[in-house]
């Protein structure tokens, strides 16, 4: 069912007045190329949109479909959420651009957003951001950007992509007004790869990702791997969830490898699900998978599935397992958190602050089985306990806010200098 998921934001304090309605136009990744990102764009705009005039921007063709490790799957229907009756949608511009940008130029126009908030994750859109920055310039609007990272890693091993990237989000960061982060750890690597700039930079994390929970999706066809993610006998086992995307950076080898260890007296009371989309060529885990001695008690599902597919995942989850090599952040977290899973999370990145306050999750080091051995064992008492998600959607919006600053002031008055915004957070998908 349509859904506000993440609701106003609201003051910190009872009597502090809500800060004053404006108009935000949001960018981010549509639902063609459907990815976290597009969950977010659609998460953060509908939490605006309580106390705010929004409108949003999708990145529709995100680039040429042969590139996209996912292009078997692009255009498919994945999710089932959707932005608020009041919230007006572009969808969306192109990366050949074509006709797509001038109707994404006018739909601006027609708006006049105030604050033009740029979601960022992939080099992919920078013509398109540079493009709208400056036409939104024209408009006097303040420029924000919101790094999900600085660099995707599978573009980062290109040279010539990792220069153009890092080029380019340098010539974003000086039209802003603004950037928010998502960690301390995240503003760090911004801070050591450019240096001291002129800009707002606001630290809030992710909101929760709570799209999935039950009676929040409105009915579907059933998918074929609803049956297979609800496997596991959860009155004798215990189900250990992996979730996301398989990029040689999740570190799902590590985990595998763990599992693979057991003794079979010890993983006779243990059940894995394995549901991700193969992308980069990461080979290695089917092949673990294959040739684990504890096959019978791995379920693998090797897709990008839907929203049902994924409710049921987690619904059907005892302990939720990241044992990511590096990571700014992680929708998967988010929304094992939002269900109030045990979560076992690697000590990496933006990663300890995303769960900071989280009582339900065991950090471990990175690349490390025989620590994810012994965490699983360690978290094995805490499944089927929940615990409270401390994330809100009033951080991220109030974070972008304040990174934009106040309206641009009258022609002739003394212009305001950027100052540095830190929001109360609890870390960082």
């Amino acid at each position: 069912m349509d859904r506000n998921p993440g609701g106003a934001a609201r003051p910190a304090g009872g009597d502090v007045p809500p800060p004053p309605r404006q108009r935000v136009c949001i960018v981010g990744a549509g639902w063609q190329f459907t990815s976290g990102i597009s969950y977010y764009t659609c998460q953060l705009a509908n939490a605006f949109a309580g106390q705010h005039d929004v409108s949003v921007i999708q990145i529709r063709q995100l680039m040429p479909r042969r590139l996209y490790p996912g292009r078997r799957r692009v255009g498919e229907p994945r999710a089932r959420m959707t932005f608020r009756p009041d919230v007006p949608v572009c969808n969306g511009i192109d990366w050949w651009w074509g006709r797509s940008l001038a109707r994404a130029i006018s739909f601006m126009a027609a708006h006049r957003p105030q604050i033009l908030v740029l979601q960022w994750w992939t080099a992919t859109v920078l013509h398109t951001y540079l493009a709208l920055a400056a036409v939104s310039r024209l408009f006097g609007s303040r420029i924000v950007l919101e790094l999900h990272e600085l660099q995707d890693t599978g573009e980062a091993r290109f040279a010539p992509v990792r220069w153009y990237g890092h080029w380019g989000l340098r010539i974003l960061l000086r039209m802003a007004q603004g950037c928010v982060v998502h960690s301390t750890a995240d503003k760090k690597i911004l801070q050591a790869e450019y240096g001291a700039m002129s800009v707002r930079t606001a630290i809030a994390p992710h909101g929760p990702f709570d799209q999935y929970l039950p009676g929040t999706q409105r009915p579907g066809a059933a998918a074929p791997d609803l049956a297979a993610v609800q496997r596991a006998p959860r009155e004798e086992v215990v189900n250990l969830l992996f979730f996301g995307t398989i990029r040689p950076y999740k570190g799902l080898e590590d985990l595998l490898r763990a599992f693979n260890g057991f003794a079979a007296s010890e993983v006779s009371g243990l059940w894995l699900t394995v549901v991700g989309e193969t992308w980069e060529g990461c080979t290695e885990p089917a092949r673990l998978i294959a040739a684990s001695p504890h096959r019978e008690r791995i379920t693998f599902v090797n897709d990008y599935v839907g929203d049902e597919v994924v409710g049921a995942a987690f619904g059907h989850a005892d302990i939720v397992v990241l044992p990511y090599r590096r990571s700014s952040s992680s929708g998967p977290l988010h929304v094992a958190m939002s269900w109030g899973l045990p979560v076992i999370v690697t000590r990496v990145g933006g990663l300890p602050e995303a769960v900071a306050g989280y009582d339900g999750a065991i950090l471990v080091p990175p690349g490390d089985e025989f620590a994810l051995q012994a965490a699983i064992r360690r978290a094995l008492p805490l499944a089927g306990r929940r615990f409270a998600d401390p994330r809100s959607w009033s951080e991220p919006v109030g974070a972008l806010l304040s990174a934009a600053g106040p309206p641009a002031r009258p022609a002739g008055a003394e212009p305001a200098v950027p100052d540095l915004v830190t929001l109360p957070h609890g870390g960082w998908r």
